[in-house]
């Protein structure tokens, strides 16, 4: 049973699962709860514009407005291409890591497949954006500046980039599951006095945490958007 007597969520996507005749994991299911609760937000807001925001509307402009202004300043006007891309990707995870707030339920992020598909589709995205911008030359960003250490930097910066989406997975995967874990530690050492104010800190970790993950990806669009030197 969840916090204030209420069934766990587990047991109703147990049940969707056996309805449905699927097997879907659990982390999934909470992913696609936080796909449908933003797109229901996304709809509520544009059917409600206006030219004095308000509520909502207001929120969303200044969170979006203030990323957007971030990404401008530091690749450049070239970063509006891509910036919707990269907000879609904070917002996201930043809905993925608040689940983990609500009583009885766990964040997609907690768990290392959902954090290494979209480390995968910003590895796949960045270097589709090299190619596009630089065609074959974009080969010259993996062989350094000296000629002669050409060979050499080819292999070194490929396994870098291969890392890459190792490092966003890793990291993102750490943060949140031992955020989690204290959590649920605290409840279950002082349920009320040790957990409410551990919220507003938790609040402000999860935070961060999707915005590493956006400034990372920042990074490394702004590298592919380059020239190589």
């Amino acid at each position: 049973m969840a916090a204030g007597g209420l069934p766990h969520p587990l047991i109703y996507f147990n049940e969707l699962n056996h309805a449905l005749g699927l097997n879907v994991p659990i982390h999934v299911w909470y992913t696609w709860a936080v796909m449908a609760i933003l797109f229901t937000l996304s709809l509520a807001v544009r059917g409600k514009l206006a030219m004095v925001p308000a509520g909502l509307q207001n929120f969303f402009e200044v969170v979006i407005g203030g990323l957007e202004d971030f990404v401008v300043a530091n690749i450049g006007e070239k970063g509006r291409t891509v910036f919707p891309i990269m907000a879609v990707i904070f917002i996201f995870i930043l809905g993925m890591n608040l689940t983990g707030l609500v009583p009885g339920c766990d964040a997609p992020t907690a768990n290392v497949n959902t954090n290494a598909a979209m480390a995968v589709c910003v590895f796949l995205y960045y270097n589709y954006i090299g190619l596009k911008t630089h065609g074959a030359g974009y080969i010259h960003h993996f062989m350094g500046p000296v000629k002669a250490l050409s060979p050499l930097m080819l292999v070194l910066e490929t396994v870098s980039h291969l890392a890459r989406p190792l490092s966003l997975t890793l990291r993102l995967f750490g943060n949140i599951r031992g955020e989690e874990i204290v959590l649920i530690l605290l409840f279950t050492l002082a349920p009320v006095v040790g957990t409410l104010p551990m919220y507003f800190l938790f609040i402000l970790a999860k935070v961060i945490q999707a915005f590493i993950f956006f400034m990372l990806t920042m990074i490394y669009l702004k590298g592919s958007l380059e020239h190589a030197h």
